[in-house]
C-alpha cells in the first residue's frame, strides 16, 4: 500500500489560500462514506441558501460569518462547530476572511 490510511493536516489554516474576491474550495478527502472540503471565503462572499440530502458538519477555523440554519440567523467565528440534519436549508456569508471545513456524511 503506497498511500497512508489517514490524512493529517496539523493546521488547516496553513493549507488555505483565501482569494481576494471569491470563494475557493478544495476537497481534502472523499470516499463512499464521507467528503471533507476546505472552503476559503473572501469578506462579503456567500453561499446562498441550499440543502443537502445527507448530514453535514461545519467547523470554522478562521474568521467570522453569518449563518442561515433553517429559519434561524446566527453568527459563526473561529472555533464554531455546526451539525446539520439532512435537507436543512443553510447559507453562509463571510463577514471577514473565512476558513471553514465542511464534512458531509454520505452513509
Amino acid at each position: 500500500m503506497s498511500e497512508k490510511p489517514y490524512i493529517l493536516l496539523g493546521d488547516v489554516r496553513t493549507h488555505a489560500t483565501v482569494p481576494d474576491n471569491s470563494i475557493l474550495s478544495r476537497t481534502l478527502q472523499n470516499d463512499e462514506r464521507s467528503k471533507v472540503i476546505l472552503f476559503c471565503f473572501a469578506p462579503g462572499q456567500e453561499l446562498s441558501a441550499h440543502t443537502a440530502p445527507f448530514p453535514a458538519m461545519l467547523y470554522f477555523a478562521q474568521g467570522k460569518a453569518s449563518l442561515k440554519l433553517g429559519g434561524d440567523l446566527t453568527e459563526a467565528q473561529e472555533g464554531t462547530f455546526v451539525y446539520m440534519t439532512p435537507n436543512l436549508e443553510h447559507g453562509i456569508k463571510a463577514e471577514t476572511q473565512v476558513v471553514m471545513l465542511l464534512t458531509m456524511v454520505k452513509s
